[in-house]
Order: structure tokens, then C-alpha cells, then sequence
């Protein structure tokens, strides 16, 4: 899709920049130094080496998102047939060495980050995907495919081609629960009927938004678009509400509180309770989303 730029009444097409990044190399470095604005991950290692079924190989990148999920990040300069098996051997790898990974987490980050094992991510990110890759990867629940196209001067876009976020589930409720899976119906039994109600207007009035996905995970739902920007937790009573940042312009009751320090990877976090106003927290959400967009 081409990029204009505007000089008033005027457009004008940006060319591509056939060279932008000089090698593979160059590309995984800058992702790893912009990785949380880009991605909304965490950086914990680059060109990380591993052992797996006695043969050596080196991981791109691994990181950790606001989910603290584990993301495994393989970057390719042009497009290469390759990289779908790796993601796929890299993440075999991540799932048998949970112990390894959470080790690597506490020296970069701390010991408070607890890693959430529910659903680890294989990024991959290339200027292109074959029809191959882009069949293969419909049933897999774990990897995203991602393209880069750099323009002139130095303008980067990103566009999601894959997630499995993309499968579709009912506004209504979520879809059908199976065994072993989590879905709204799991999440909604946890809380009482009068919370459940509120929960469900949030939820909907958050679906509005556009290019939102949203996740079912054992301990709560996740709304995100290139990056996670809130997350629900269900209580018996009450909802805990977790967004990006611990401050916000429109929250003039003060409702967020900053919980930075826990290490969660949101910063915010609101009590949301049956008497708290859905239109005055949704508010806060939408600023949540905004800031990833």
C-alpha cells in the first residue's frame, strides 16, 4: 500500500528504500533497540545461543511482553522459506526449557517478573512471505507473521499478516468452551452476575475499537493491537483492570493505580467494581489503546 506525504493541498508518493537495512544483522539489531515501541516487547537476549536436538543454533531476539509472555523474535532481511521451521524449532526448544528462559528473565529483569507460560509468542517478521508459509501457519497457535517495508528517508512500516488473535469468536460469548480451554463463559463464572453484566459492556464497547484483538488466557482476557493495552482479571466481586501506563489526562478521579513496581508490564491498574461508571473507564481504555497506535 503506498505511503504519501502532504504538503498542504499536495500529495506525494514515498518511494521504498531498497537498502534500508544493510544486512540481517542491521535489522535485528534495531529491532532489539526499539523493541518495546515497536513491539511492545521487552528485550531479554539477541543472537542467543541454544542447543536442541545436539545441534547449535542462535535465536534473533527473546523478549517478554506486557502479558510477561515469552516472544520469540526471528527477523529475515528479504523474504526466505527458512524461517517458519525455525520459529517452529526455536519454540520447541523455549517449551522444554521453561527453568532456562525464567532464569534469563530474573538476571535482565528481576525476580518480581513472573513469566506467563500460557501462550509464548514466535514473532516472525520479513519483507514477505511465501504462499507456503502463509497456508502452514492457519492451524498454529503460536506464531505471527509480520512484514517490514522501509521507505524514504527513514520511514519503517509494519504490517500484521498473521495472529492467531485473528481467530474469530462471538461478540455475544466468546465462542463455546471446550476442555482445556478458556474462553468469556470461564472468565464470566468466576464473578457474580451484577459484575459479569458491567464486564460484558466493557468488553463490547472495547471490541468497537477498531484493528482490536482479543485473547482468552487461563488467569484473564487481553486486548491488544501491534501491542497488549489492557487486560481483565477476574475476581469474585470485582474486575482487576490492568492498562499501559499508571497515569492518564482524563482520569481525573484518580482511579488508576501505579503499579509499576510490580512488574507486570502494565503500569496501571484500576479496580474496576458494580459501581464503578463503564463510559468514565472505557475512557481510560480507549487513552490505553491510543498510546499503541
Amino acid at each position: 500500500m503506498p505511503i504519501y506525504k502532504i504538503n498542504k493541498t499536495k500529495a506525494a508518493q514515498i518511494s521504498l528504500k531498497e537498502d534500508g537495512f544493510g544486512s540481517e544483522a542491521e535489522l535485528r539489531d534495531f529491532f532489539a533497540e526499539n523493541l518495546d515501541e515497536i513491539l511492545g516487547v521487552r528485550f531479554i537476549e539477541k543472537e542467543y545461543p541454544i542447543n536442541y536436538g545436539g545441534i547449535d543454533y542462535r535465536i534473533d531476539t527473546l523478549g517478554i511482553d506486557e502479558n510477561n509472555t515469552p516472544v520469540i523474535i526471528e527477523y529475515k532481511w528479504k523474504e526466505n522459506e527458512e524461517i517458519f521451521s525455525q520459529g517452529k524449532c526455536y519454540f520447541n526448544w523455549l517449551v522444554k526449557n521453561k527453568p532456562h528462559f525464567e532464569l534469563l528473565v530474573d538476571k535482565k529483569l528481576g525476580a518480581k517478573t513472573k513469566v506467563n507460560w500460557e501462550q509464548p509468542r514466535v514473532i516472525l517478521i520479513a519483507q514477505g512471505f511465501s504462499r507456503y508459509i502463509l497456508g502452514a501457519v492457519q492451524q498454529e497457535k503460536n506464531i505471527e507473521l509480520k512484514t517490514y517495508i522501509y521507505y524514504e528517508p527513514d520511514i519503517l512500516q509494519i504490517e500484521n499478516i498473521y495472529s492467531p488473535a485473528e481467530i474469530k469468536t462471538s461478540k455475544k460469548n466468546g465462542g463455546k468452551r471446550e476442555a482445556g480451554e478458556y474462553n468469556l463463559e470461564y472468565h464470566l463464572s468466576i464473578t457474580s452476575p451484577k459484575m459479569q453484566k458491567i464486564a460484558n459492556s466493557l468488553r463490547l464497547k472495547i471490541l468497537e475499537l477498531p484493528n482490536v484483538k482479543e485473547n482468552f488466557g487461563k488467569s484473564g482476557i487481553f486486548y491488544r493491537t501491534t501491542k497488549s493495552f489492557a487486560r481483565l482479571e477476574f475476581r469474585p466481586t470485582w474486575i482487576q483492570l490492568l492498562i499501559r501506563e499508571p497515569h492518564y489526562r482524563s482520569d481525573v478521579q484518580q482511579i488508576v493505580k501505579d503499579v509499576t513496581s510490580n512488574e507486570w508490564g502494565y503500569k496501571g491498574m484500576i479496580k474496576f467494581t458494580p459501581d464503578s461508571d463503564v463510559d468514565y473507564v472505557f475512557n481510560l481504555v480507549k487513552e490505553s489503546y491510543e498510546s499503541t497506535l
